[in-house]
């Protein structure tokens, strides 16, 4: 009869035994609610690495546009030991697209994608001069139009420049651990920040991703995670404490 065929089918889903959890997973400390658990986040950090700012070194606006630039598949590390021997030799945004195309490869030769860097840096500077008298752009819609400038870049100039968050940076750093800590499941940079302006609060945008990169560097590593150690694991739903 059908109506014992139900009784047996609720019967057996009563039985059955419940999912098991992600190992590792805190269910009692981890916080459902996206912007509550941000600002937890924000605030451990905070207190585990005090105010910071980014590691690339410059000293004027466009010095900053072309070593975020130079740091494209690239780490931080390398672009500050290019970039003093670089705004040595070019110390004007024309001086890039004046001197032969070889020169500047050649000293940034070392970054990677050397080529399509070059490129990019010397049609940037021609734009900066021809269109804005030499000044950085204060605004995500003006930088993103400029060569060499994709949101990445034209949120890092925003934040450090201008003390602006009209987006949230997003590296492979705060990629992967968007994804790590479940803010996101996407893999398009700028479907993450889409899904980390939702979540974030915007108070919190200006120094997010670098909180983000350096727990990266030295906790949440693409290789290695240091969970034991890591100032989140009592509330990172990927955490994996050993018993």
């Amino acid at each position: 009869m059908p109506s014992d065929r139900r009784k047996k089918a609720s019967a057996s889903r009563k039985s059955a035994s419940p999912p098991k959890k992600r190992a590792g997973k805190p269910p009692e400390s981890f916080v459902p609610d996206l912007r509550a658990y941000a600002r937890q986040i924000h605030r451990r950090l905070l207190k585990e690495f005090g105010p910071v700012e980014t590691p690339l070194k410059f000293k004027s606006p466009h010095e900053l546009v072309i070593a975020v630039i130079l740091s494209a598949q690239c780490t931080d590390e390398q672009v500050n030991r290019v970039t003093p021997e670089l705004f040595r030799v070019f110390k004007r945004p024309q001086d890039f697209y004046e001197a032969p195309s070889e020169e500047l490869e050649r000293l940034i030769y070392s970054t990677g994608f050397y080529k399509n860097k070059a490129r990019s840096i010397r049609a940037f500077c021609k734009q900066l001069v021809s269109d804005y008298k030499g000044k950085v752009p204060d605004t995500l819609d003006e930088l993103v139009k400029m060569p060499g400038i994709g949101r990445k870049t034209a949120n890092v100039v925003l934040n450090e420049l201008h003390g602006k968050s009209e987006g949230i940076v997003v590296d492979t750093h705060v990629a992967r651990i968007s994804r790590v800590l479940e803010f996101t499941t996407q893999t398009d940079p700028v479907k993450i920040e889409r899904d980390l302006m939702k979540s974030v609060p915007r108070k919190l945008w200006l120094d997010w991703a670098l909180l983000i990169i350096f727990l990266g560097r030295k906790y949440c590593g693409a290789r290695r995670r240091l969970c034991d150690q890591c100032p989140l694991n009592d509330i990172c739903p990927s955490a994996e404490i050993a018993k």
